[in-house]
Formats: structure tokens, C-alpha cells, sequence
């Protein structure tokens, strides 16, 4: 009854930004932690940065001082915006959220984004 649909990908040069949006839609009772991971290819994926309800922030290693992650919770919808872009960058970018259902309203489940592209020229 949730999904979540990534938007903002695409191709940049180094040096570029992007922002990235997911908006959460369905029978949504709460979007508690929202995160943006990703995955290139040959790897695993990994946290990029993640959010709480309250806006508390956490980010990977690698991102960083160039990355900021944003939240709308009257939209239910968490941006990620990407300065300072790399090579290196270059990875399929997942959003992911805890949601409380009206179905299931006292349990958290995650959901996943189909992800969205991110290409970064040198």
C-alpha cells in the first residue's frame, strides 16, 4: 500500500550538483527514518545518509561535507542534495523509509525506492 518514487537523477559533470526527491505515497500512517543508500556496480550498497522524524542526520563516510539530507513531512518526502559531485558518485541511488501503515500503524516496515540513476562525467 506504500511505495516510494525517486526522482532527480541524471548526468552531471564533476564538480556538479544534483537533488534528489522520494516521496512517499499510499496508506500511510508515519514516515518515521527516511535514507538514501546506494549501490555501483560491483558493489555493495551503502548508506549515503539517513534522517529521523526530528532531523537528526547521519552520513556516510564518503559524502561527507558535500552531501545534505532534507525532510518535508508534511510531504512525506526526503531530499538529497548532492554538491561537490564526483566520479566516484556514480551509483544507482535507493530511497528507503520506516513506515507505520494505517493497515499496520503500531509496526515500522521498510520500504524501498526503485532507485534512480546518478552519472557523474569526469
Amino acid at each position: 500500500q506504500v511505495q516510494l518514487v525517486e526522482s532527480g537523477g541524471g548526468l552531471v559533470q564533476a564538480g556538479g550538483s544534483l537533488r534528489l526527491s522520494c516521496a512517499a505515497s499510499g496508506s500511510i500512517f508515519r514516515v518515521n527514518d527516511m535514507g538514501w543508500y546506494r549501490q555501483d556496480l560491483g558493489n555493495q550498497r551503502e548508506l549515503v545518509a539517513t534522517i529521523t522524524s526530528g532531523g537528526s542526520t547521519n552520513y556516510g563516510d564518503s559524502v561527507k561535507g558535500r552531501f545534505t539530507i532534507s525532510r518535508d513531512n508534511a510531504k512525506n518526502t526526503v531530499y538529497l542534495q548532492m554538491n561537490s559531485l564526483k566520479p566516484e558518485d556514480t551509483a544507482v541511488y535507493y530511497c528507503n523509509a520506516a513506515v507505520q501503515t494505517i493497515r499496520s500503524p503500531f509496526r515500522a516496515s521498510e520500504v524501498w525506492g526503485q532507485g534512480t540513476h546518478v552519472t557523474v562525467s569526469p
